[in-house]
């Protein structure tokens, strides 16, 4: 971590302003939607309803985002990084593994909200314009910002990123501001801070459902908070929290309180959030809210790419190529997702075309998100010895919140649900096939011991009739036991074109749950000949063996423990470099060796979705023309092998 990196984590002014201006984004602009998303659910609404749906709101925020998440969840952290993956590499460790189909199932209800916010945001910001003109065409605007906010994610947001701090407070103090001025003018709005208000309409209103269901989009944003925790720390999200909810609670009284003193003028689709503004406020606030959607957009992108990189690397999705494009922050692009993301929004605006036809799809996949976060927060509270009352009110206290939730979510299936839930079973079972066929691949390797061979590849190295390969010859191994190996390495050097080098590299990556571990061992097997390699690496560290094996070869040579020199004697003479060559084994899987008929489903799926990704080469960040490929059958079955025999003269 940078020291910049570090000084945005510790409890400090700077750091609060980081925290608004990053993770925030998401819940700062449900006021743009939340309050009109109300109004829909009951157009014949009177001032208890608008008291309970505000007290509801209050509440939620209190019980669900600042009790759950601020309080419990970002507690929950995996050094430091937080998330429903991160959650998952803490609880997994009991070993059970429905832990996974549980992660799986988080992630892709997460990645599947994340397609549909910067969609609704931006749409709920640019309909402002409708207060000066209503002929205003909203949807190719949205798609032109949507468009510029997805261009820019390959420069990185380094250069544009320390605005975006005093620009989301700005923004929250223009929401408290416009609250608090209306809140004042309807005193009455004062008695939502009474949850009273909140049980009584949900026990006398009949279509209390339809008001839960607005009413959670005031939260959907507090899942992407604990997930950008590794991003700006504990201590400055509680503490900017304090002053957003603040913002957030004084912006909903004043809408309520408006909507009360003047509900004669809601009988038409007004979005109470710029109702509030006076007329010469609208342009500036409609830039501003835009502004805002964009920051939270761009949140929630790079949210997704994080989501994206740690399922890589937790074996959930297949291999991607990372780019840094602001290194100084870490932040991470990912092309191919950018691209998906970007597809996926501009078909999202041109089906619901409003943001009133989004709000049916939206919720519904991030409830399924919470639940599941909250039952492995229970496992992880359970196994840090909490007492078992704590652990069963957290549940059930829970449980029973969101469970209400996702009942009122599941209205909106057939209004728009249907999408989220689509896109999230999409990205759910590539993430299933994916996990359970690697494990079946990996079930079917063949490991041998090293040590009886060092004698063969010592006499390869010394047989001048054996043309040399390489100098130093690199190889990925699959064994977490540097004196076992896979039978295709030893094939690949003695059988398969024996492949005569000075040196022989052996590397292994070891994924540990720690986020950003990355550390190595090397041990010389055989003098001068034979290195294994074991690297750890964390699950937020990208493999770039390239990379990593020049700084080990690096130090070795430091510790006078390698010539790096040529092998070849006339290179030798002069001190040049000895060249490096990679073979990168490609296991081809054949359908006539596989007898479970399930296992061979979901071969033939891995096959396909493997095109996603990258190839080994480009993961490990190798450079291709040192890299040679190499493929070998993933099985030999000689079960059904058909023998021939000699025909008599």
């Amino acid at each position: 971590m940078d020291h910049n990196s570090q000084k945005a984590k510790e409890l400090s002014k700077l750091g609060i302003l980081v925290a608004i201006g990053i993770v925030f984004g998401d819940i700062g602009t449900s006021p743009l939607y939340v309050m009109k998303t109300i109004l829909k659910a009951n157009p014949a609404f009177d001032t208890d309803y608008i008291l309970g749906a505000v007290s509801c709101i209050i509440w939620t925020l209190t019980l669900q985002t600042t009790l759950k998440y601020v309080l419990i969840a970002l507690r929950a952290d995996n050094k430091g990084e937080g998330g429903i993956l991160a959650l998952y590499t803490l609880v997994r460790k009991r070993g059970k593994r429905w832990f996974s189909i549980l992660a799986i199932i988080g992630a892709s209800t997460l990645v599947a909200d994340g397609v549909i916010t910067p969609a609704i945001t931006v749409t709920s910001a640019i309909e402002g314009l409708h207060v000066i003109s209503p002929e205003v065409p909203i949807v190719p605007i949205v798609l032109t910002i949507i468009t510029a906010i997805f261009f820019i994610q390959r420069f990185g947001t380094g250069s544009i990123g320390r605005y975006f701090g005093p620009f989301m407070l700005v923004w929250f103090m223009l929401l408290g501001g416009l609250g608090i001025v209306h809140a004042v003018q309807e005193p009455i709005i004062f008695k939502a801070l009474n949850p009273y208000y909140a049980i009584r309409l949900l026990l006398q209103n009949p279509s209390w459902f339809m008001v839960l269901g607005a009413v959670f989009l005031c939260t959907t944003g507090a899942e992407a908070l604990y997930s950008d925790l590794g991003h700006c720390g504990r201590k400055n999200i509680t503490a900017g929290w304090t002053i957003v909810k603040t913002m957030l609670i004084l912006n909903y009284m004043g809408q309520g309180a408006h909507i009360i003193g003047h509900s004669m003028t809601y009988s038409s689709p007004v979005n109470p959030f710029y109702a509030v503004m006076p007329h010469w406020m609208v342009v500036p606030g409609i830039i501003m809210a835009t502004g805002a959607a964009i920051i939270a957009s761009q949140a929630l992108i790079s949210g997704c790419f994080t989501i994206f990189s740690e399922a890589v690397h937790l074996d959930f999705w297949p291999m991607l190529r990372f780019k840094y494009p602001s290194a100084d922050k870490g932040q991470i692009y990912i092309p191919v997702i950018n691209g998906l993301l970007f597809v996926l929004c501009i078909i999202t605006v041109l089906l619901f075309q409003s943001s009133a036809h989004m709000e049916a799809a939206y919720g519904l996949a991030i409830t399924m998100t919470m639940l599941i976060t909250t039952i492995m927060l229970s496992a992880y509270l359970s196994q840090r010895r909490q007492p078992r009352w704590v652990v069963g009110t957290f549940l059930s206290v829970f449980l029973a919140i969101e469970g209400l939730f996702l009942a009122a979510n599941i209205t909106k299936i057939a209004h728009g649900g249907w999408y989220t839930l689509l896109l999230a079973t999409i990205f759910g079972l590539i993430m299933f096939i994916w996990n359970r066929a690697r494990t079946i691949r990996r079930s079917y390797l063949r490991f041998v011991k090293l040590e009886p061979y060092f004698d063969v590849i010592s006499a390869i190295k010394n047989d001048e009739t054996i043309p040399k390969y390489a100098t130093n010859l690199v190889y990925v191994r699959q064994s977490n036991h540097e004196m076992m190996v896979e039978d295709k390495l030893i094939y690949s050097i003695v059988n398969k074109q024996p492949k005569r080098a000075d040196h022989y590299w052996l590397v292994h990556f070891q994924n540990v749950d720690s986020p950003k571990t990355l550390d190595y061992t090397c041990h010389e097997l055989i003098p001068d000949t034979l290195f294994a390699i074991n690297i750890r690496i964390g699950f937020m560290v990208n493999p770039l063996m390239n990379l990593y094996l020049r700084q080990i070869v690096e130090d070795l040579i430091a510790e006078n423990r390698f010539d790096i020199r040529s092998g070849y004697p006339s290179l030798r003479q002069r001190n040049i470099p000895g060249d490096f060559r990679f073979i990168v084994i490609h296991r081809i899987y054949y359908p006539s060796t596989v007898v479970s008929s399930i296992d061979n489903l979901l071969l033939h799926l891995f096959a396909i979705i493997k095109h996603i990704g990258v190839g080994d080469e480009q993961a490990l960040g190798l450079d291709t023309s040192t890299v040679t490929i190499e493929k070998v059958p993933l099985i030999v079955n000689t079960q059904y092998r058909q023998h021939i025999v000699r025909r008599k003269e």
